[in-house]
């Protein structure tokens, strides 16, 4: 366990390079990545499991950044992993840089989800523990075995979209997510309370979450939480962590900017900015320095971490002598190529509906395509994705050997968690290439679903 001291120095650390961050660019949202400063740290330098020498290992643990405006925050504790330069958090928001406003998928820098919306970034974090689910049932415990992570804010709490996100993960007892919920109380243009008056714990209990409610300042208290987390069987976690926005930050006259509005969307400000980064331990000459003893912190992680998943990569080697047909499976799922599909038993009668026509095509990719999944929002005796559903069965807690998701009545939540399925997905790519990171939204998956299709054709 390491000393208190040290996680606080540390976490001051990511606060003085997102406030310089924001500072230089002109632009950004210092003070929600002041107030998560201290999670991000803990998890980073302690719990989360990636291989060093791997960025793409397909174990790895997954961390989702729901608000996309506390990329500071992100950047900075993935440039203590050495995944950026400080020339690069320099950067920040400037055009063609790799530190955007919005972070974009990038997994060789440890980003791995574009944001959007507020709400759709811990959606994500929802399929892709559906996904590590369903690989687990097809693949074995030793291939796949990571946590994924989110973290959310108040303003994600309140979109609707959480609401879906909530209950499926709830409904399937998914036990590898854990959510970090930043609870500020404090959002763009007003306080929390002006807009909201909920009992969120109350809220995910009733879903069949294990919530825990902490102050998400106080490190050992992250540390208690993420290992409850990590250690619960049967049920997703929700961490509601009490953060105090811009913490740390000090006003041009001398006096607390702590808990303002005015931290959220804007930078503190030369003179503010100046008693901050003193506040807060930094060298205003010179703010964009990772500090020695944090460098060490997280040189002694890696160090655990190539342990770690050392162990992990020789377990995974017997698995593969063991299952050598499983593991050639395994490969081809992960190889981005296409699945070859026999189309010729098809066949199809003059003027049916299109629905039914779909139906018969579904069924052979469910006879064919083994990680496929196919979803349906309470339709699929209507819309006709049955003809899938009577190739498999229903995703169930505790049961992921099937194929077929049931989302209920949640359109977007649903394309939300498919995306976080198939975040790395044939479709996905494509919206990219014609739309851009930073447009691509849930319906445009969906649209382009008809061109990944023809390209699996070609």
């Amino acid at each position: 366990m390491n000393n208190k001291n040290l996680m606080n120095h540390a976490a001051d650390n990511i606060r003085i390079l997102a406030v310089s961050m924001v500072e230089k660019a002109k632009s950004g949202h210092p003070g929600g990545a002041m107030g998560g400063a201290d999670f991000i740290n803990v998890l980073f330098s302690e719990f989360l499991v990636y291989d060093p020498n791997n960025p793409e290992w397909e174990g790895r643990d997954r961390f989702y950044l729901d608000p996309g405006h506390m990329s500071p925050m992100l950047y900075s504790a993935l440039a203590m992993q050495g995944k950026y330069t400080i020339d690069e958090l320099k950067e920040f928001r400037q055009w063609g840089s790799v530190t955007p406003g919005h972070p974009e998928r990038d997994i060789r820098h440890g980003i791995e989800n574009t944001s959007g919306p507020l709400g759709q970034g811990h959606t994500y974090a929802v399929g892709a523990a559906i996904a590590e689910k369903f690989l687990e049932a097809r693949l074995s415990h030793t291939m796949m075995q990571h946590k994924i992570y989110a973290y959310i804010s108040d303003g994600g709490i309140q979109e609707e979209i959480s609401q879906g996100a909530g209950r499926v993960a709830g409904l399937l007892h998914l036990n590898n997510l854990i959510m970090f919920y930043d609870a500020n109380e404090i959002q763009l243009s007003t306080e929390c309370d002006t807009v909201m008056n909920e009992n969120t714990k109350m809220k995910y209990q009733s879903w069949g979450w294990n919530v825990l409610e902490i102050n998400g300042n106080d490190p050992d208290e992250i540390r208690e939480a993420l290992k409850n987390a990590n250690n619960e069987k049967d049920r997703p976690t929700l961490i509601i962590g009490h953060t105090i926005m811009g913490k740390g930050a000090i006003k041009a006259d001398g006096t607390s900017y702590e808990r303002n509005v005015n931290t959220h969307g804007a930078p503190l400000g030369q003179e503010s900015y100046v008693n901050t980064v003193k506040n807060l331990g930094g060298d205003i000459n010179n703010p964009f320095v990772i500090f020695d003893d944090v460098k060490e912190l997280y040189e002694n992680r890696k160090k655990e971490l190539l342990k770690i998943v050392e162990q992990r990569h020789i377990a995974e080697d017997k698995w593969r002598k063991d299952n050598p047909e499983t593991a050639t499976l395994m490969d081809e799922w992960f190889s981005g190529k296409a699945p070859k599909v026999d189309w010729s038993s098809v066949t199809q009668k003059r003027d049916v509906a299109t629905r039914v026509a779909s139906s018969v095509c579904l069924g052979i990719l469910g006879e064919q395509v083994h990680n496929m999944v196919c979803s349906s929002a309470d339709l699929c005796n209507s819309d006709k994705t049955d003809g899938f559903l009577k190739k498999t069965h229903e995703f169930k807690a505790d049961d992921f050997s099937g194929a077929f998701f049931q989302a209920g009545v949640s359109e977007l939540t649903m394309a939300c968690i498919c995306i976080g399925m198939y975040l790395h997905g044939l479709a996905g790519d494509l919206a990219i290439k014609d739309i851009g990171k930073e447009s691509l939204i849930a319906g445009d998956l969906i649209d382009y679903l008809p061109k990944a299709f023809l390209r699996m054709e070609d």
